[in-house]
């Protein structure tokens, strides 16, 4: 599986972490920054790289990851085609993949540890879109943009 990855500051130490389990899981994982958790930078930057990604690489998934995952998931979801659901549970990123059909999941690293980040990631990551009554649905959304 393709994914791309990119967090501010504030999300740098947990993405990095997920995209070497990401890759441990065997996928390929392009970063698309941030470098470092030393230099302040803004989310909103970082969301619609990895967006912009996404929706250029059919298939691809994405990560986002800012303090709380809050600005990242509104910043990715302002890119057409994307569909970033912020979670914090296994549960409700197994259901944005099969409901909702989301491509990018979004974390905060701040509110987050790592073994939970984990769960969430590998539940997002091996959950399909169900289709379905849901088609209709995610076709409303589309709709909206």
């Amino acid at each position: 599986m393709k994914w791309y990855a990119g967090s501010d500051h504030a999300g740098y130490e947990l993405k990095a972490a997920l995209v070497g389990f990401l890759r441990g899981l065997g996928d390929e994982v392009e970063d698309l920054g941030t470098t470092n958790a030393a230099d302040s930078v803004d989310y909103p930057e970082f969301g619609a790289r990895v967006g912009r990604a996404v929706v250029a690489a059919p298939g691809a998934m994405g990560l986002a990851v800012c303090g709380t995952g809050i600005g990242i998931s509104i910043a990715a979801n302002k890119v057409a085609g994307i569909r970033a659901a912020r979670v914090t549970d296994e549960f409700s990123a197994r259901m944005a993949r099969e409901h909702n059909d989301a491509n990018v999941v979004c974390l905060g690293g701040r509110v987050t540890g790592p073994g939970l980040a984990e769960g969430i990631v590998r539940a997002f990551r091996d959950a399909t879109f169900a289709g379905g009554r849901h088609q209709r649905r995610v076709d409303k959304i589309e709709g909206l943009e």
